[in-house]
């Protein structure tokens, strides 16, 4: 397939560049929130100043071209195609936050419509995740995970204690290109993704990914306990599980290997001691897997970390089969 070229200007690349991510992402419909003289994509770990972007998990940033070209997927010639319709363009960060929040918070939930099948998604999850089929099934049985039909996303629905959705991670199936993942315009972070089970411990995850591949890897009596993802590493959904789940005391940290999740967990496990939280510890992904989906493809024979050369020890590699 041939590299697709676009003559931009150089008036038009500043501008694409030179976007203000917080307006570009409410033009989206996605939440952002003031913090400070920045802005956060709610739901993420992404602080926004202007046109520059900072990832807490990964610990890289950049500007408004690599934003949309690192999140959204896209090729140079799309991202700066889709920058310039916006209407992001020149918007000034100085504008009125308490406005800017306004805005943001009259946005209604509703899911993505869904495909007729889900052939997508379960390629991707059962084929290129490893993710167990019964595990799987159980949560499209109840509609919690399906594919969206218009770009064919995984969706996985958060419900509130009424089963009422109210939150969807979207998670993209292209085998080209799986990097993007964004949460659904007007999700609250409170009802992200997870299942309640009958005992008193819950176990708490990133992404819905991370907690079923840690649910494959023990599946055994695998619903008497609870599951909660964050999808991001700030901690709304598991306090407000918590609070709405007393008999849960038990804590289990399953964060990532990196060092985004371990500051993570040192920030949630002093604010569980601080609310009387007794029994809780982390329970990262071990050496030298990165998360919880690494571990489960390394058990089913997927992914191999090669051993390190003797003069880069520090480094290490990995190799996909």
């Amino acid at each position: 397939m041939p590299i697709k070229y676009i003559p931009f200007t150089e008036l038009q690349k500043h501008q694409a560049k030179h976007t203000d991510l917080a307006a570009f992402l409410q033009d989206r419909g996605e939440q952002v929130k003031r913090s400070g003289s920045e802005y956060e994509w709610v739901g993420h770990h992404i602080t926004l100043r202007g046109n520059q972007f900072y990832d807490q998990y990964s610990q890289k940033g950049g500007t408004a071209v690599d934003f949309v070209r690192e999140h959204f997927g896209m090729s140079y010639p799309d991202a700066v195609q889709l920058l310039l319709g916006s209407q992001g363009v020149a918007i000034p960060l100085t504008s009125p936050p308490v406005l800017r929040q306004r805005q943001v918070e009259r946005q209604p939930f509703s899911l993505p419509p869904a495909n007729d099948n889900m052939r997508r998604v379960y390629a991707y999850l059962l084929k290129q995740r490893c993710i167990d089929r019964d595990i799987l099934y159980h949560f499209a049985h109840k509609g919690l995970i399906y594919e969206d039909a218009k770009f064919h996303n995984a969706v996985f629905v958060g419900t509130d204690p009424n089963g009422v959705p109210r939150h969807a991670q979207k998670k993209s199936t292209s085998l080209q290109d799986s990097s993007y993942r964004g949460n659904q315009a007007g999700s609250d972070a409170a009802f992200s993704f997870h299942h309640i089970g009958t005992n008193d411990t819950v176990f708490v995850f990133e992404a819905p990914i991370d907690m079923l591949s840690f649910v494959s890897l023990y599946p055994d009596h695998w619903q008497e306990s609870s599951y909660v993802t964050l999808c991001s590493v700030a901690d709304h959904a598991l306090f407000a599980q918590l609070e709405a789940h007393p008999n849960l005391r038990s804590v289990v940290l399953c964060l990532d290997n990196d060092t985004a999740g371990r500051q993570a967990v040192d920030k949630i496990l002093a604010k569980l001691e601080a609310k009387g939280y007794t029994n809780a510890f982390a329970m990262i992904s071990p050496d030298p897997y990165k998360d919880w989906n690494e571990v489960l493809q390394a058990d089913r024979g997927k992914l191999v970390i090669a051993p390190p050369e003797p003069d880069c020890a520090a480094h290490g590699g990995m190799v996909m089969q």
